[in-house]
């Protein structure tokens, strides 16, 4: 509201600008006018005096004869002649109570009349008039306080000027002949640079007006930023406080699930779909001997780089992980993005055998750190539609499944073996064109209404036809690991042969059963 009343004061201001501006210049004009007709008046007065003192009395005096003379006032009942008059007239002017003079000029006074210097102005515009140039000559001229124009006219000779010219006595000149320049007559008229600040008094109302205005508007542009900067600056430190709190909870969500809760497209409710979705389902086998044989913290350090591995390979294969109960990892493919029921079930059984491969490899790490007994993992894959969404109360929500597929999922990893992996009929239907897998007999499974026929996974079909293959064991005294598809041609028959050759001397009781292989022995040939 604020604002739109400042734009309605600006507006009106500036419209009321050029009626000010006429207002003032009426009021100048007036003004000027008043003193012209001031100096009017004057000037008429000191000519009447003039006449009545020095032409009508003079003649009445004289018996009402005039005798018209240069130097009139030597003779009686004498009248001066225009040039005469004209000096006359010019004395008359000179008083300083007038903004208007005149001087009357020539190169050739009278012999009895004193001689004037004439100015650069004058003789400029006598050379200017004899030699047939303009007939008018102006020159402005001032200081910062006021203005002066000069205007030149020529004074020609006539007739009657010529004959007396010619033949008086006291004339310098007399070969005059008419139309001949014998002078200049000079006007001039000063005008005082207006600081009447009466004259002005609107236009200052109106700047003063303007002033407040915009010190007004200058005043609450300065509040407006002022509150917008402090807006700001609060904003970004609620921003930065949201984009920490937003990135302490993201580890509490999985990835896709924090996407589409932060970018809106999903909806804070109470809801869930029906979805065909591939779960996986894992836990440790042994788990509960490990944690009675360690430490708290070594055991939490351990659990923590197990998921932790676990998380990065399922969120590189794009599993949604729903939720970590203890040691066991509840993650499933479908939602919230898709790539069909087909990919998705691929990428889970890729992503749990690079999940077993993985957690023989940190075997191998964990044993050289002194761990006896490392984990060994279940895993169980089921495809099959679920309820996924939203579950809980308006103020407490899961983001998870349910459905007896989910159920069958941690069945199927319940029937696996330590270190394998058990599939679903309807994953291996989805799934068997890239991975080698071995049918069991049919099971009846707890809580699941009908037999299963699980399929345990040897590995991918393409791995396989490359001839690779991983052999992974570990107990007392033993940790194996052999990628057969990338050790060196030569390498595994020269372990091989190792391998009879220690064992033949343990049996011949030349070595004791601490020997460490490849201390010596046979080279394969």
């Amino acid at each position: 509201m604020r604002n739109i009343s400042f734009v309605l004061a600006v507006f009106v201001l500036l419209a009321g600008l050029p009626v000010v501006v006429w207002l003032d210049m009426r009021h100048l004009s007036e003004k000027d006018l008043h003193r012209q007709a001031e100096d009017f008046s004057k000037v008429v007065g000191l000519v009447r005096e003039f006449y009545s003192r020095d032409v009508v009395s003079r003649i009445v005096a004289n018996d009402g004869k005039a005798v018209f003379s240069h130097n009139f006032r030597d003779i009686p009942g004498g009248v001066p002649v225009p040039a005469t008059f004209s000096l006359e007239l010019a004395n008359l002017l000179q008083q300083d109570t007038l903004n208007l003079h005149y001087r009357f000029l020539s190169d050739y006074p009278f012999k009895n009349r004193p001689e004037r210097k004439l100015s650069d102005f004058d003789s400029h515009a006598l050379s200017t008039f004899r030699a047939g140039g303009e007939q008018e000559i102006m020159r402005f001229s001032g200081d910062l306080l006021s203005r002066k124009i000069e205007m030149a006219i020529p004074v020609t000779m006539q007739q009657n000027c010529v004959a007396c010219h010619n033949t008086h006595p006291q004339s310098r000149k007399t070969d005059w002949q008419v139309g001949d320049v014998r002078g200049v007559q000079v006007f001039s008229v000063a005008q005082p640079i207006a600081f009447d600040f009466s004259s002005y008094r609107n236009l200052l109302i109106y700047f003063v007006l303007l002033a407040l205005t915009g010190g007004m508007f200058i005043r609450h542009q300065a509040r407006q930023a002022r509150t917008i900067n402090e807006s700001n600056l609060s904003l970004s430190k609620l921003n930065q406080f949201l984009e920490g709190l937003t990135s302490k909870l993201s580890v509490y969500l999985s990835p896709q699930i924090y996407k589409f809760i932060f970018s809106g497209d999903k909806n804070v409710s109470i809801s869930t779909d029906r979805k065909k979705l591939t779960i996986f389902f894992s836990d440790i086998q042994g788990f509960t001997e490990t944690k009675d044989n360690m430490q708290p913290e070594d055991l939490s350090n351990l659990l923590n780089e197990y998921l932790t591995e676990m998380s990065e390979i399922a969120l590189k294969h794009g599993a949604t992980i729903d939720k970590y109960i203890g040691d066991a990892i509840l993650a499933f493919f479908g939602d919230p993005e898709t790539r069909g029921a087909t990919e998705d079930a691929r990428a889970c059984v890729r992503m749990a055998i690079e999940m077993q491969l993985r957690l023989v490899e940190l075997n191998v790490k964990w044993r050289r750190q002194g761990i006896a007994k490392p984990f060994a993992a279940r895993m169980g894959i089921n495809t099959g539609y679920c309820n996924v969404g939203n579950f809980g109360s308006a103020k407490r929500m899961d983001y998870t499944i349910i459905g007896m597929e989910a159920n069958l999922a941690a069945r199927l990893e319940g029937y696996a073996e330590p270190g394998s992996i058990a599939i679903s009929t309807e994953t291996f239907g989805l799934v068997k064109d890239i991975v080698e897998a071995e049918a069991g007999a049919p099971v009846a499974l707890k809580g699941i209404g009908r037999e299963i026929t699980p399929y345990i996974v040897k590995g991918l079909v393409d791995t396989q036809e490359k001839g690779g293959d991983v052999i992974a064991m570990s107990s007392k005294g033993l940790d194996l690991y052999i990628d057969v598809g990338a050790a060196a041609e030569g390498e595994l028959d020269e372990l091989i042969a190792k391998v009879i050759w220690l064992r033949a001397e343990q049996r011949a009781g030349l070595r004791g059963g601490d020997s460490a292989l490849g201390a010596s022995g046979p080279k394969s040939a």
